[in-house]
């Protein structure tokens, strides 16, 4: 646990996030103080600034804030991503329009704990696909009683010439090897409502800025409390979950990333995740 520039070793007593989540279960207001208890008396600390480095086995490094969790993402909330899928499928996209005014939301499974990324490690573009983009996402740490216990900052990698070519392969387009980014940690405390936070993107290439955007949360078209809902409905996570809400950012029909790239994401009090780009 990151506290006071300083980086806690809690394993001892909270034991993993998976045991953590599982004890904030109607105990959600108290999740942060016990957090803050076991840092006060944890036996080990280092300092934060020696962890912002791509991960190596012979150096403590930031991991993703999960472990058991699955991850799973919501499609199509922003007005802006429902005008991009429908710009892009071959087909004119009217899946796309019609799931965004549907009363049940888009949800799909996008990666298991093991095999998300965590920051400044190596996120994944298809070598099958020639279009490929990041998706900064807020994303929701749930409990397994579908309480909202904190917050991250989450990159749904995509490949938009996949999906665009059929919506029935929109698997292939987000599930894949390193397709899928949290952190740098979680953001503890009861949510009830999207906060009020700006969501940027900045994408460097060869030390320059290749791409920027910006969304507000403001912008998203579902409530909190309605995806949440549904991602429960005839489905227990008794190791909790993590819920990516939708991009509302999407780089022009032109650009696409590139092995190198740099991918940052910030969200105003949440954090920023940096990763780079890799082929998989």
């Amino acid at each position: 646990m990151r506290l006071d520039e300083y980086v806690h070793d809690i394993t001892e007593s909270i034991g993993s996030v998976t045991a953590w989540l599982q004890s904030t279960s109607g105990k959600v207001d108290g999740a942060g103080a016990a957090l803050i208890g076991a840092a006060s008396s944890a036996r080990r600390r280092l300092p934060t600034a020696g962890f912002n480095a791509r991960p190596a086995p012979d150096r403590a490094h930031w991991l993703a804030p999960v472990d058991g969790q699955e991850v799973w993402a919501a499609g199509v909330t922003y007005e802006r991503s429902r005008e991009a899928r429908q710009t892009e499928a071959v087909d004119g996209g009217d899946v796309y329009a019609r799931v965004y005014g549907a009363e049940r939301p888009e949800l799909f499974f996008k990666a298991p704990g093991a095999g998300v990324v965590g920051p400044y490690g190596q996120v994944g573009i298809r070598a099958d696909s020639r279009w490929n983009v990041p998706e900064p996402e807020l994303a929701l740490v749930i409990n397994p009683a579908l309480e909202v216990v904190g917050l991250t900052v989450g990159n749904d990698m995509s490949s938009r010439d996949i999906e665009g070519a059929n919506p029935l392969y929109l698997p292939q387009a987000k599930v894949y090897t390193a397709s899928c980014a949290l952190g740098p940690g979680i953001l503890v405390g009861p949510v009830k409502d999207w906060p009020e936070t700006a969501i940027r993107l900045r994408i460097e290439r060869g030390g320059r800025a290749a791409f920027e955007g910006e969304i507000h949360t403001r912008s998203i078209h579902r409530r909190l409390e309605e995806l949440v809902s549904y991602l429960g409905r005839s489905h227990h996570f008794p190791e909790g979950v993590v819920l990516l809400t939708g991009t509302g950012i999407v780089p022009p029909a032109e650009f696409t990333l590139a092995p190198g790239d740099i991918v940052q994401i910030t969200i105003d009090v949440v954090g920023t995740l940096i990763n780079t780009v890799q082929v998989v």
